[in-house]
């Protein structure tokens, strides 16, 4: 796969002595050359197969033919003509065509020079994010320097990342800025590539909102919590809540003794999604799995965790040993609470619980159900969503 460093060049002030440099330290204490654009610094440092310097029709484009990097009378033509159209703000693509083979030999690496719009407006700014994928191909590795360029490039840069891992699979090796310090002539080097981390944790608590997978906290921790928590996702999923609760639990005990940085700052979000299995309420969390399905849609899941959660209901209201990973159990308490409720009247839960076995019968087996409100439910999710909420409603009390 193609490694790429993709670039920013800013615009400054140029005095008789050219832009300003900087030394740039990477915090290894080793002496550096003063230089005014860190991008040649990294693609030293990294050795791209491709390096992508992007800016405006007023950065310091001219500086690439001169200071840092001086070609003298061999591009003198060019960089006479591109320090006018630079001074003047005028900058084109045709004007940074002819430096991009100059610039290839003398790095041995493909070099391409982008125009980006000055990302005043949205519009500007997805242009931007457009800009950068079209220079990634699938797969690449890419080294993001922010450095050099607007005060809000850092933020769209981090976006950029973000844009980049997701429509093109790359991978983001890092983020560079160099902080520099005018004072001191200065700029410590900074990997921000860490913010990605927290990004990745925004997501998952997005999409397990949607989700309930747990598997998603695992792919982002590893180790033991990530195997307990995957596995903890997927035995939810085939309704083992006891076994599921046990691997929670062993988790629970663990994530308190990480010090991941990432983790720590969203340990409490972490818990709070987890913190049910340090209880020891079975029905509890099938009800809030039901409620929790029904609020996302998932109307299969809603319906058989509900259908469940009753179940489990059933068999604490009968006392004794009954076991909540027990069919047989399971089955005794269902067909002993519609025989003896059957020929009750008034009987309002049997006939809540009549309608969650039709519509469970229904979706689980793909049969035609008996009755108009069945029926309807499932040919309508506004009909599905009312039915199931007042079923909740009668069958699954707190």
């Amino acid at each position: 796969m193609t490694h790429t460093l993709i670039t920013f060049l800013g615009r400054s002030q140029k005095g008789t002595d050219g832009y300003r440099t900087a030394c740039y330290d990477f915090g290894e204490k080793k002496p550096c050359e003063p230089v005014a654009f860190f991008g040649w610094t990294l693609q030293r440092r990294l050795t791209p197969d491709r390096l992508v310097i992007l800016g405006t029709a007023g950065s310091m484009w001219d500086h690439l033919t001169e200071g840092d990097l001086d070609f003298g009378a061999n591009a003198e033509e060019e960089r006479l003509a591109l320090a006018d159209r630079v001074e003047r703000q005028q900058v084109t693509g045709e004007d940074l065509r002819p430096l991009e083979p100059l610039l290839a030999e003398r790095l041995g690496c493909e070099v391409r020079l982008r125009l980006i719009p000055y990302c005043r407006d949205e519009a500007e700014q997805i242009g931007l994010l457009r800009i950068l994928a079209d220079q990634v191909e699938p797969g690449d590795t890419i080294d993001l320097d922010i450095t050099h360029g607007f005060r809000h490039l850092p933020m769209l840069g981090l976006l950029s990342a973000l844009h980049l891992r997701k429509v093109r699979g790359a991978r983001i090796a890092h983020i560079w800025y160099g902080a520099c310090d005018p004072d001191s002539g200065t700029a410590s080097v900074h990997d921000l590539s860490g913010l990605l981390r927290i990004g990745d944790w925004i997501e998952a608590l997005s999409v397990y909102e949607h989700s309930g997978d747990y598997g998603l906290f695992g792919r982002l921790i590893g180790g033991e919590i990530g195997t307990l928590l995957t596995e903890a996702g997927f035995l939810e999923t085939v309704n083992r809540i006891g076994q599921a609760r046990s691997r929670l639990r062993q988790a629970l005990k663990l994530i308190d003794e990480q010090q991941d940085p990432a983790l720590i700052l969203f340990r409490d979000e972490l818990r709070r999604r987890i913190g049910w299995a340090e209880g020891d309420n079975y029905y509890l969390r099938q009800r809030q799995l039901a409620c929790e399905y029904l609020r996302r849609g998932r109307y299969l899941d809603a319906i058989l965790s509900g259908w469940e959660a009753f179940t489990t209901l059933l068999q604490r209201e009968a006392g004794g040993n009954l076991d909540p990973d027990n069919h047989d159990h399971r089955e005794m308490v269902r067909k002993r609470f519609d025989s003896e409720e059957r020929n009750r009247r008034p009987r309002p839960r049997w006939e809540a619980f009549d309608s969650l076995r039709r519509l469970r019968n229904a979706v689980a087996h793909g049969s035609q159900p008996k009755g108009s409100e069945v029926q309807r439910a499932l040919g309508s999710a506004e009909a599905m969503k009312e039915l199931l909420e007042r079923l909740f409603a009668e069958l699954l009390p707190v």
